[in-house]
Formats: C-alpha cells, sequence, structure tokens
C-alpha cells in the first residue's frame, strides 16, 4: 500500500459544489462550505464528485474546484479528488491534473453508460493506477452507472499498489464480508457511499462512509463514525436513528438537488442553482426535507 499521512477512514463528506444565481461556481460559498468542514473535524472533503456535479461542470471548471477546495483547506484537512470518467484515457487526464498538488488521493467511480465487462473494470482501473502515485479510490455505485464493480474485481485490483479503497454505493451489505473474505490485505479500506446503511456498514467491519449527510450535519456524522470505531454500538444507533430520515430525503429527489437545498436552507451557501438537467428541489420536496432536517436538530 502507498505511504499516505491520510488513512481514508471516518467521516468524509461528498461535497456540493456552490453556484451563484447565473451558474458560476461561488467561491465564497465554497470557502465557507470548507470552514464548517474543519470545524465540525470530518475527517476529509471529496470535492469535484457526484454530489459535486462533476457531470456538469467543464473539465477546466472540475480542475478549478478541486485545486481552490485545496487551497481553501490549506492543509486543515485532506481534499480527495474525484476523476472518474467513462473513457479511461480522461481520468487518466484529470488524475494526472492532481500529480503533486497535495491532494490525499483520487475517487474514481466506475465507468457510466457503457457498462465494461468485468475485465473491462480491471482494465481501466490498472490503467489509471499505473499512470500515477496518487491513492485511488475505487467508487462502486451501480444505481448510477449500468455496471457493478464485483468483490472478485476489487480483489484483483486491492492487489496494485496505489489501489487503497473502494467506495461501496450499492447498499448491499454482503459486500463487506465478500470483500474481506477476497482481499487479502487488512489495510484495504471498506467505505459506504449509502448514508443510511453505514453505520450497519461500518459494524460489519467497514472503516467509514463518504457521506451525502455530511454536508448539512458534518459534526454528527463525525460523531457517530467515532462511536462506531470506538464500538459504541447502541449510541452510535441512537444518534442514527435521529439522522435516518435525513438520510433518505437527501435523495427525496436525484441528489445533489436536495443536499444543496438543505445547505442553502441552513446558510452554509448562498444560493441552490444547479445546472441543467438538474432542476431546482420542488416545494413538496422542500417540505420533505426541512421536516427531516427538523427532525435531525439540524434546524
Amino acid at each position: 500500500m502507498v505511504s499516505n499521512n491520510f488513512d481514508f477512514t471516518g467521516s468524509m463528506v461528498a461535497l456540493v459544489t456552490p453556484m451563484d444565481a447565473k451558474g458560476n461556481v461561488d467561491r465564497v460559498s465554497l470557502r465557507k462550505l470548507v470552514d464548517y468542514h474543519v470545524k465540525a473535524g470530518t475527517d476529509a472533503i471529496v470535492s469535484v464528485g457526484t454530489t459535486g456535479e462533476s457531470a456538469t461542470l467543464s473539465h477546466d471548471e472540475h480542475v478549478d474546484v478541486v485545486l481552490m477546495t485545496l487551497d481553501m483547506a490549506d492543509g486543515r484537512i485532506p481534499v480527495i479528488a474525484g476523476t472518474g470518467a467513462n473513457a479511461t484515457s480522461e481520468a487518466i487526464w484529470f488524475t494526472q491534473q492532481f500529480e503533486n498538488k497535495g491532494i490525499a488521493g483520487c475517487l474514481t467511480v466506475t465507468p457510466y453508460y457503457n457498462k465494461p465487462s468485468q475485465e473491462g473494470l480491471y482494465q481501466h482501473f490498472k490503467a489509471i493506477s499505473e499512470s500515477t502515485a496518487l491513492p485511488q479510490i475505487l467508487y462502486n455505485v451501480p444505481g448510477r452507472t449500468g455496471c457493478d464493480l464485483l468483490p472478485v474485481t476489487v480483489a484483483r485490483l486491492a492487489q496494485l499498489d496505489n489501489i487503497v479503497a473502494i467506495k461501496e454505493a450499492t447498499g448491499n451489505l454482503s459486500r463487506v464480508s465478500q470483500i474481506q473474505q477476497l482481499v487479502n490485505d487488512d489495510s484495504f479500506i471498506l467505505l459506504s457511499g449509502d448514508d443510511a446503511s453505514s453505520l450497519d456498514f461500518m459494524q460489519l467491519g467497514g472503516h467509514g462512509v463518504i457521506s451525502v449527510t455530511a454536508n448539512v450535519a458534518a459534526l454528527e456524522m463525525v460523531e457517530l463514525c467515532r462511536l462506531a470505531k470506538a464500538g459504541e454500538f447502541a449510541k452510535a444507533r441512537e444518534l442514527n436513528r435521529r439522522l435516518m430520515d435525513l438520510h433518505h430525503q437527501l435523495f427525496v429527489e436525484p441528489n445533489p438537488i436536495p443536499a444543496k437545498w438543505a445547505c442553502q436552507r441552513i446558510g452554509l451557501i448562498e444560493d441552490a442553482t444547479l445546472r441543467l438537467p438538474m432542476t431546482p428541489l420542488t416545494s413538496a420536496g422542500q417540505d420533505i426535507v426541512e421536516k427531516a432536517l427538523l427532525t435531525a436538530g439540524i434546524l
């Protein structure tokens, strides 16, 4: 495994990318978000992943937002760059933009839409791994990408030196034991990508979560991960019950629509603007998310 000061565990936020009313990246709100997570003790920021609207940013914007986030973090919190693409050459290009910049690592989603075979997935991630010294986190979210990175392929990839972790967003808790049985390396990190099942994931042996909920409940998600790491699952479950409605309702409409609205609602960003084809949270959705924020004690 690659030596790195950050161990890729705990509560990591899949950060929204704030935009002003004209759809331009809002630097002031981004700095406010970074400061919020530093103060809360969030373990790392994942910049320009799915929640960060990677699909609607230009390549230059994508790189600029990650580097801007890194600059604003100023060494106070690790920053992980979203670098996934459905073309291997494009994912390599994104990855190489962050070499020697101070990025902690890269989160690379499985290629979407073109539905590669397991061998294609292996060769895709292998090629990325061989192009960089940066630690790589595999990202499996078949509900969005249309392809599933199976545990047997994860085990093959875990043998590569700088592939250090996987974000598993299937919601299938059996994946934890399946991957553990196949990966002969105790240092390989298992991260939940599904807030609603993340506590169960950690109780089964997972090491943390890359969280949408943490955008608006950063302190609570840090505490949830701390309690899980300490084995204090009764307290963790009590906290998680309070958050459960929020875990679910931040997906009442496609992510990151509700998360952005919630960030604006609690004053973390100035505007909840998204780029088409993402549309603003409906009034019915606003009522649902507002209730979830109240239940969680965020409002």
